[in-house]
């Protein structure tokens, strides 16, 4: 059975360290996210992702999910307008001008992985005839639902589905906003190819830093909490999943107090 988390003391706990890393006292909010972890062992403040942005703790293989699903629960009411509007985030129409452009489509099924609210899915229905759509945040997938443009939805982590299900395969699957939160991708990649079919298009957008900045890694966790990764990393579990990469490009995923966030918009193809 679940420990019972006192939520008074773990919130004193998460504004201190908050409030340290603000103050520029980072073992102070080290030892802080710390205690935050011992308080919430299912860290749904994502203070294991804060430890490794600020260089004092291990980093993760993913964020974790209590983490994603909270964050996005707290924000599916207002995501898109952040998303959109203030960060000025237009991936999936990206993805729809560079399918467009290849003249890749229409298709018969799409996977959308970490569909959120439905933004790549809104891009692409008229592309598709059957859609099938997937986010860890249940709020998210209700306002996905709301709008109906899936087929089909489920409240589910990516890994997990992607191991247990009988959808596919799928003729075109798409991540957009998905591996900020994830470090580790062969398990993901590996199971979007148990998902596919020769000829299968995989189309996904992942974040990225100068290739100094990782040193001997292959991601890190940058300093807004998501996961970068080096662009040899990504062609490397592509290649090793079964897959042909058909282009990398350089794009602006988002802003970010303003600043471009760097990162690749990332097409392949199934052999």
């Amino acid at each position: 059975m679940a420990k019972k988390i006192d939520e008074k003391a773990l919130a004193k706990a998460y504004n201190d360290a908050l409030a340290a890393e603000k103050a520029g006292e980072l073992e102070k909010a080290a030892k802080g996210y710390r205690k935050v972890l011992e308080l919430d062992p299912e860290d749904h403040g994502g203070a294991a992702v804060r430890l490794a942005s600020l260089g004092l703790g291990e980093t993760p293989p993913k964020a974790p999910d209590a983490y994603v699903e909270t964050l996005f629960d707290q924000h599916a009411e207002a995501f898109e307008e952040i998303l959109v509007e203030q960060l000025q985030y237009c991936v999936p129409v990206m993805v729809r001008q560079r399918l467009q452009e290849l003249g890749l489509g229409p298709f018969k099924k799409l996977l959308d992985l970490g569909c959120g609210t439905g933004l790549t899915g809104g891009t692409l229905r008229d592309m598709v005839d059957e859609m099938v759509g997937l986010d860890l945040s249940e709020n998210m997938v209700e306002i996905a639902h709301e709008k109906d443009l899936y087929e089909t939805l489920y409240v589910a982590e990516v890994v997990d589905y992607l191991e247990d299900n009988e959808d596919g395969p799928f003729d075109i699957v798409t991540a957009t906003d998905v591996l900020p939160y994830l470090g580790f991708l062969e398990e993901m990649f590996f199971g979007v190819a148990e998902n596919s079919q020769s000829g299968t298009y995989f189309i996904f957008s992942s974040e990225t830093l100068p290739d100094e900045a990782f040193g001997d890694q292959d991601f890190k966790v940058g300093g807004h909490q998501r996961f970068a990764h080096k662009g040899d990393y990504v062609k490397r579990v592509l290649t090793a999943a079964g897959f042909e990469l058909v282009e990398m490009q350089d794009i602006t995923v988002r802003l970010e107090e303003g600043e471009p966030t760097p990162g690749h918009l990332v097409i392949a193809k199934m052999k």
